[in-house]
């Protein structure tokens, strides 16, 4: 139940506050104005932190706010702010709440009338997008993967029916292993995957999911990873392919294999690298189209 203040009572504020992801230039006047003058700034990591303060001269008592205890943290910090102090919440790089811890506290301070103020700033997802070359106007933003193979696939089948750009992070450890799983289940589609951004060793991998995921298993891969993955309109492995008719492919199938129907359709998938569902869409679409 929200605690309602009494009128004459100091009420503090929450501030969430964009921080680089990389680059310790990329930060705004108005996120170093906020962390200036703030009481109090709760870290993901305060050492991490610390090297971004100590940059600008940001002087600001810091304490821990993490995954492992914000349960505990967040109430803490909600006596803070109800006794009037200023908060500042960041995270280890980019918006905090974002894949990052964030949301417990914002979702406190909210019920108990705490106002919430976010100080904008850059984002692995949305510099990792405008880079990729691939249709963002839709698209779908899923975090981290699950880690175990069959909770990934299942997760990735539940995306396969979104016509629509996706995003993940992932560990550097586990991305050859999750692209595989996504070649699997959404087919080889057009991808960018952005490594290290804003930082020295900035790259990104373009391709299909076949291409990316053959030149990972050349070498040992390090750094933080976005991947975006294009919708299923941009499955080329070849671009030919694309503008090739389905219905002619899967009438040549059944003449020279005598295939069904529905088998010829099975064996077009698995030659274009593409889900079967995706492909039967398709087919639904240039049949209605050209009856």
């Amino acid at each position: 139940m929200a605690v309602t203040l009494a009128s004459n009572a100091p009420v503090g504020k929450l501030f969430l506050v964009g921080t680089p992801i990389g680059n310790l230039e990329d930060i705004t006047f108005r996120a170093l104005q906020t962390l200036k003058s703030v009481d109090l700034i709760a870290c993901e990591d305060t050492r991490r932190t610390q090297k971004l303060l100590n940059h600008y001269q940001i002087q600001t008592p810091t304490v821990s706010y993490h995954e492992h205890n914000e349960v505990t943290r967040a109430p803490e910090l909600i006596l803070e702010m109800e006794d009037g102090s200023a908060v500042a919440l960041v995270s280890d790089a980019g918006m905090p709440g974002l894949s990052d811890p964030g949301y417990r506290l914002a979702h406190l301070a909210i019920r108990h009338k705490i106002p919430v103020i976010p100080i904008p700033g850059v984002s692995a997802l949305v510099t990792a997008l405008a880079a990729a070359g691939l249709p963002i106007e839709r698209f779908i933003f899923a975090g981290f993967l699950p880690s175990k193979k069959g909770a990934r696939l299942k997760t990735l089948k539940g995306l396969s029916v979104f016509d629509r750009t996706l995003v993940f992070y992932e560990a550097p450890h586990r991305v050859v292993e999750m692209l595989a799983d996504t070649l699997e289940v959404l087919g080889d589609r057009q991808m960018t995957l952005a490594r290290e951004l804003t930082k020295a060793h900035e790259e990104f991998l373009r391709g299909t999911v076949s291409e990316v995921l053959a030149e990972l298993r050349k070498r040992s891969v390090k750094g933080e990873i976005t991947l975006v993955i294009g919708p299923p309109e941009a499955v080329t492995a070849k671009p030919a392919r694309a503008r090739r008719s389905l219905r002619k492919e899967i009438e040549q199938v059944i003449k020279e294999q005598g295939l069904d129907e529905r088998a010829a359709l099975k064996a077009v998938a698995r030659s274009w690298g593409v889900p079967r569902s995706e492909l039967y869409r398709r087919w639904v679409r240039e049949k209605a189209t050209n009856p």
